[in-house]
């Protein structure tokens, strides 16, 4: 059995099995495809070519027809299952077409027929690895929709309102370029569903995509975590470890909470922003990286830098392509939406056929305030399907406190000011949807209730952007 010659394995190179009873052919094929950048094996018949594949993943085996103990339809017979995936190339100087079908149907890719110009062996090679590529990137496209299913793109993030279609529209289009993105807004508010979908829309996509809570990980760890560490940076470094930045390149990392980031790293974070390089913790040198930063934040970064504690530059830099998350209490329109959402979501995970919420549950849901926004949402609805008998959210499955804080600062709103115009504006909104609520988005009906004719309805949801 020949050993694999080539010593320095390059871990991007293409590994490769020549399985020949002939070791002329054996040593011309390895010669030629080692000069090509190969990482080649050889084994002298299917039997030895077997034992090759335990050992080692192939990319490609170029393998005889015709062998003493163990022929090529044998091998490929026998190594089907432990081969998976690998292009198998068949070889021959006695083959006929029968041959060759009956190799496709036992798996080969292709059948070359001996002798063979270099040339022949290349482009086939070339024509496997294209089919290996396009196989992968229809599982990337497979991955991509299942994501898609599952919210990670903003295509199918719940948000009906002006507001959030706006937030939409600029994500798309920040998604197809590489310049960084600050995400800003109050906890629960979707902010890393943002960064997923500018990262899974854009080119980045099939890279990977690393989450980072910088107010998660201890300030003494933060930077090895960050940017790796050398063997003998500090005790316990018995190895060299990649950091965050490096498992990102040529993807997206995503530093959430960005503004519980010590100052310290603050400056380390401004060179990687400026220079694209890192440098591992006890590592003389840097690195260069292709990573493409997202941050996000709850905290007022502006305000953060005027009392000094988060620098103005990095801020500066950070705040490039700026995204700013509107809380759910200035998007109400949207709670009935994401209600709904949520309800279809717990039916699934919780096997309940919940069909609909009541008009005074939904009242309530309208009236609250929302200080933990979509995330609350969803820990509210989560309860009230747990807790419904029957095929309708009551009042009674919700916490008591939902909807007792928003009458006060409804009327706040009215009162802020002096137009007459602007507190007309907030109350009729607010009844519109009331109605809508109350009539289970029966527009006929509200407009009854409102007192209002059906169109002047419709031109009313208009002007205030209502979505129900």
């Amino acid at each position: 059995m020949d050993k694999q010659s080539n010593s320095d394995t390059n871990s991007d190179a293409k590994r490769l099995l020549i399985i020949d009873d002939e070791e002329n052919m054996r040593h011309m094929l390895s010669a030629l495809l080692k000069k090509s950048g190969y990482v080649v094996d050889t084994a002298g018949d299917g039997h030895e070519g077997l034992q090759m594949v335990d050992r080692a993943a192939y990319d490609f085996i170029l393998c005889d027809l015709k062998m003493p103990k163990m022929g090529g339809l044998e091998f490929l017979t026998s190594a089907r299952k432990k081969i998976g995936s690998t292009a198998v190339i068949m070889m021959s100087a006695y083959g006929t077409i029968d041959t060759a079908v009956e190799a496709m149907k036992l798996g080969a890719y292709d059948y070359i027929s001996k002798p063979f110009k270099s040339d022949e062996v290349y482009l086939t090679l070339k024509k496997a690895d294209e089919r290996e590529r396009l196989k992968k990137e229809n599982l990337f496209l497979r991955e991509r929709i299942r994501k898609i299913g599952e919210e990670t793109t903003f295509d199918n993030m719940v948000g009906k309102s002006k507001s959030m279609q706006t937030v939409f529209a600029l994500a798309q289009k920040v998604a197809q370029y590489s310049t960084t993105v600050l995400i800003m807004g109050e906890s629960g508010t979707g902010k890393e569903l943002i960064a997923k979908g500018i990262h899974f829309a854009g080119p980045r996509a099939s890279s990977p995509w690393v989450p980072v809570n910088c107010g998660g990980i201890p300030e003494n760890l933060l930077e090895s975590e960050l940017f790796g560490y050398k063997k003998g940076a500090f005790t316990g470094a018995d190895r060299d470890k990649k950091g965050l930045f490096e498992e990102a390149q040529t993807g997206t990392i995503f530093l959430d909470e960005i503004g519980e980031l010590p100052l310290s790293l603050q400056v380390k974070l401004l060179r990687v922003l400026q220079e694209n390089e890192i440098r591992p913790v006890g590592d003389a040198k840097t690195k260069k990286i292709d990573v493409r930063v997202i941050a996000a934040t709850a905290k007022n970064l502006e305000e953060e830098t005027r009392r000094g504690g988060f620098r103005a530059d990095l801020f500066y830099r950070l705040h490039v392509m700026p995204i700013k998350l509107p809380p759910l209490r200035e998007r109400l329109e949207d709670v009935s939406v994401l209600s709904r959402h949520f309800v279809h979501k717990f039916n699934q995970r919780f096997e309940k056929h919940i069909s609909a919420i009541s008009p005074a549950a939904m009242t309530r849901l309208l009236k609250h305030q929302w200080p933990g926004n979509v995330r609350e949402v969803e820990n509210v609805i989560e309860r009230a399907v747990i807790l419904a008998e029957g095929d309708t959210l009551m009042p009674e499955h919700f916490p008591r406190e939902i909807g007792e804080s928003r009458e006060n600062s409804d009327v706040d709103r009215i009162f802020e000011g002096y137009s007459l115009k602007a507190a007309q504006k907030v109350l009729e909104k607010k009844m519109i949807i009331k109605a809508l609520s109350e009539t289970g988005n029966n527009r006929t009906q509200a407009a009854r209730l409102l007192e209002i004719s059906h169109p002047s309805l419709l031109s009313k949801m208009k002007a205030y952007d209502i979505n129900m």
